[in-house]
């Protein structure tokens, strides 16, 4: 196991070799896998971009993510300006279904309500809105309703589980109840843990994914 100064150094070399990240200030701390980011930075795509950096860092368990917008009141655009860009983004994206959206803005902070059939749609609405200037953060409460009502196949979860070179060899349970799966056992990598749920997600019929996969470094 790397001790926690040597996970530190590699989080922090993760975040700056980003290029969207480079001129960013962000403080790493480590402690038995488990990595806190803090400071300010210029936008959520920043935001957002340091998580995912140190989520791929191999030895990470978890992430608690401290990071701020900064607040700059006289570039940032107004709440019915940001609704307007967002309305705008959501119409250029093919992956995000037509009026299936609504959105909410206060004080930067964009809040994503609505009903999809598919998660990769929930995650494209949030990651038009993630690039936009002026969002400070993102609740997304967008639920999935399948529009296919077919049992989800099991077995083809597990198989593509083990097609995929970043899950075949952990040791990942998949359990299916209803439009439900739920996935237990253990995984290398913060990044395994969430390939695997990404894959459980990709399954038709599914609305839900628990995903209890442990980290073990």
């Amino acid at each position: 196991m790397k001790t926690n100064e040597t996970l530190k150094k590699e989080v922090e070399a993760a975040i700056q070799w980003e290029p969207l990240l480079h001129t960013t200030k962000i403080d790493v701390s480590a402690v038995n896998g488990v990595v806190t980011l803090t400071g300010l930075v210029d936008n959520y795509a920043q935001k957002s971009e340091a998580t995912q950096a140190t989520e791929r860092t191999d030895g990470v368990k978890a992430v608690i993510e401290n990071l701020v917008v900064r607040n700059n009141i006289s570039v940032r655009d107004g709440d019915g300006e940001i609704v307007n860009h967002i309305l705008n983004a959501f119409k250029w994206n093919w992956m995000v279904p037509e009026d299936k959206v609504q959105v909410m803005v206060e004080s930067g902070w964009v809040t994503l309500n609505g009903e999809v059939n598919w998660n990769y749609q929930k995650e494209a609405a949030e990651k038009s809105v993630e690039v936009l200037s002026g969002i400070t953060g993102i609740t997304n409460n967008i639920t999935i309703k399948a529009a296919i009502k077919d049992e989800i196949e099991k077995e083809g979860i597990e198989t593509a589980m083990q097609n995929n070179w970043a899950t075949r060899d952990c040791n990942i349970k998949v359990n299916v109840s209803g439009t439900a799966v739920t996935l237990k056992g253990t995984v290398n990598s913060q990044y395994e843990k969430i390939e695997a749920g990404r894959i459980g997600w990709s399954a038709p019929g599914v609305c839900s994914v628990k995903n209890e996969l442990m980290v073990s470094v």
